[in-house]
């Protein structure tokens, strides 16, 4: 049954609210506001009891889907599990109630807590500096990227290439671009890793580095990783990681140690704190000590006290003629890194650790359970995430978007369809650490119902959704015919 919308519950009248008896002189609206700015009309607001407002909005929120609900299998977004310790330490008065523009003197407890988060980054990365002012992915990246133009600038070199796999994640191009480079593509070999060969045909003194992710979006760790980055070193270029599949790599191997220059971490991905829907997060940057004077002002710093030896003192360090300025308000998204704080503090080395192998162990548990049921574009056992291919299914006259589809009948979140580009019909799976193997039994379970499906009622699973409160849209005349109408009119 569609829930109604809170205009079809609204009656003449009612009210949820009861305002007390104004006791400050009245004036006209027109009196205060200009009449250019003031409504034509009264904005036909809902009236609703506050009983029947509340109830709708709570049935609403029980047809959300989120990671609270249940699976959500998002390949390449490590949709996992925020344990909620998380958000209760982040929610400490002493977190709350503080305020950027207080002296630092005030602020000893909020900077010792991101000086040792960024230490921690730096011992997981194995880099020597770290920034956590950057507060999303893609915003983790053009800052690395800004800090590489620094570095090349500062030695005299003008470059303009930034090579780029075509394994890549999307935003890796886009940073490129945005920072001023010209983006070329790395191609891959039938293994699905970059091509060592076509690498070397692309390097020149016009490259200012490779963007490269690791694992890559198949869900491969690049084997020849410290091949690649000798090449790039050897012309003069910097490497940057997109760190976003991390989650596979925390405690095991760290990028420092196979050549990587610098790196963005999604700690709203890899360390447990929420996203989703355009935030907050945080995608704090590392990097070698050659590119350390390029962060971002201020650096969060320690030293001993004046007053005493014993006691360290934390400081805003702006005094850095190197840096490639700010590039976010303040110093980032604090209660994100509150949070991933306390993921890491709790887990400690061992933990984060046990984190990678499980999710290592999930995803090669999904691979294997489905494969020879959906095509497996590349046969090595994968880290964090899978990608299959829906192509068998084309002669039924499926899609990969129809697989996706039906598996919200099921009552799950659809994977990642249609990425990464160098797989046709690609459908990613990514089941993270936190899933048991109850839950992936059953979503491999509903994988192979699916694909019987097809072979038996393929209409069902074209038509799908079929059992959701919203069935099959029109995507195209969704993204080019959109219209707001409100009671019958529409704007």
């Amino acid at each position: 049954m569609l829930e109604k919308t809170i205009f079809e519950l609204s009656s003449a009248g009612r009210q949820g609210h009861a305002l007390p008896q104004c006791d400050v002189p009245e004036k006209p609206t027109d009196s205060l506001i200009p009449k250019n700015l003031l409504r034509a009309r009264e904005p036909g607001l809902p009236q609703a009891a506050e009983i029947d407002a509340f109830r709708h909005f709570v049935r609403l929120s029980t047809l959300n889907h989120h990671v609270d609900k249940g699976f959500y299998p998002l390949g390449s977004c490590t949709m996992k599990y925020n344990p909620k310790v998380n958000e209760d330490l982040s929610r400490l008065p002493g977190f709350t109630g503080t305020h950027p523009l207080q002296d630092p003197a005030d602020l000893q407890g909020g900077l010792r807590l991101m000086k040792e988060l960024g230490d921690s980054l730096c011992q997981i990365s194995g880099l020597d500096a770290v920034t956590l002012q950057p507060v999303a992915g893609a915003h983790g990246e053009y800052t690395a990227i800004m800090m590489i133009r620094a570095y090349h600038l500062k030695q005299g070199r003008v470059r303009s290439k930034i090579l780029v796999p075509d394994s890549a994640h999307g935003t890796n191009p886009a940073t490129t671009t945005l920072s001023g480079y010209q983006a070329v593509t790395v191609k891959s070999n039938a293994d699905g890793l970059v091509d060592p060969e076509d690498l070397k045909a692309h390097l020149d003194d016009e490259v200012a580095g490779l963007m490269l992710t690791n694992p890559n979006t198949v869900g491969l760790f690049e084997k020849n990783i410290v091949q690649i980055t000798k090449m790039v070193h050897d012309i003069g270029g910097l490497v940057f990681m997109d760190g976003a599949n991390l989650n596979a790599m925390m405690g095991i191997v760290r990028p420092g140690d196979f050549g990587i220059d610098a790196m963005h971490f999604n700690l709203h991905k890899t360390f447990a704190t929420p996203h989703g829907g355009g935030g907050p997060g945080g995608g704090g940057v590392a990097c070698t000590k050659a590119l350390e004077a390029f962060l971002p002002v201020p650096v969060i710093g320690a030293r001993q006290s004046s007053a005493s030896s014993k006691v360290v003192e934390y400081y805003l360090d702006y005094d850095r003629p190197d840096s490639i300025g700010k590039v976010h308000s303040f110093f980032g998204n604090f209660g994100v890194m509150v949070k991933a704080y306390t993921y890491i503090r709790m887990l400690g080395a061992k933990g984060l650790r046990r984190v990678s192998e499980n999710a290592i162990i999930n995803a090669n548990y999904i691979m294997r359970s489905l494969e020879g049921i959906y095509d497996l574009p590349f046969k090595a056992h994968c880290k964090h995430e899978c990608v299959f291919s829906g192509l068998r299914f084309r002669d039924k006259g499926i899609k990969t978007l129809d697989i996706a589809k039906r598996l919200l009948d099921y009552g799950y979140h659809a994977p990642t369809v249609y990425f990464p580009l160098i797989v046709p019909e690609a459908i990613m799976i990514e089941p993270t650490e936190t899933e048991s193997q109850e839950t992936l039994d059953e979503f491999i379970t509903a994988m192979k119902k699916i694909a019987e499906e097809i072979e038996k009622t393929p209409e069902i699973v074209r038509s799908a959704p079929n059992n959701t409160p919203i069935g099959r849209l029109d995507d195209a005349k969704a993204a080019k015919d959109q219209k707001l109408c409100y009671r019958g009119e529409c704007l």
